[in-house]
């Protein structure tokens, strides 16, 4: 699984989420060693769609004759993933009006980003860097750092 070689710079933020937990990490060492520390860890359980749901899909009547069809159920699932993501800019977007961070490398599987670019801001906009397409929420601090630097 290859991946191109990011560089990231010192004290530079590197955010690597999906719809369910996010990673803040910033780099203590420098672009040529760097060292990525945690500064937070946001998290949330997304239950599946089923059990958000109370009840079956409904159904509609047809308004000329006897028809009826099924309404597509709500995925309550995405809803929350978004809803997650949302929370993830709003904190971004604050750490980047108050001057916490000034760079952002974004790492986060597609849809996901999809959801974090339609809560840009004009600072965030700034602020991104980078964005790399990858699902490495799951790996330990030290794999994400070694597949970004590799």
């Amino acid at each position: 699984m290859s991946s191109k070689t990011v560089r990231i710079d010192q004290n530079e933020w590197v955010i690597v989420c999906d719809g369910s937990k996010a990673l803040f990490l910033q780099n203590a060492g420098d672009s040529k060693f760097p060292n990525l520390q945690t500064r937070e860890v946001m998290e949330q359980t997304v239950p599946p769609t089923s059990e958000l749901g109370s009840d079956k899909p409904g159904r509609s009547h047809s308004s000329v004759g006897n028809g009826r069809s099924a309404v597509e159920q709500t995925d309550f699932h995405t809803q929350q993933e978004d809803e997650f993501l949302r929370s993830v800019m709003t904190k971004l977007d604050a750490a980047a009006h108050s001057g916490q961070m000034k760079a952002i490398i974004l790492v986060a599987p597609p849809r996901a980003l999809g959801v974090m670019r339609q809560h840009y801001t004009h600072a965030l906009k700034q602020a991104v860097r980078e964005e790399i397409q990858k699902d490495y929420v799951k790996m330990p601090v030290y794999e994400i750092e070694k597949h970004l630097a590799a």
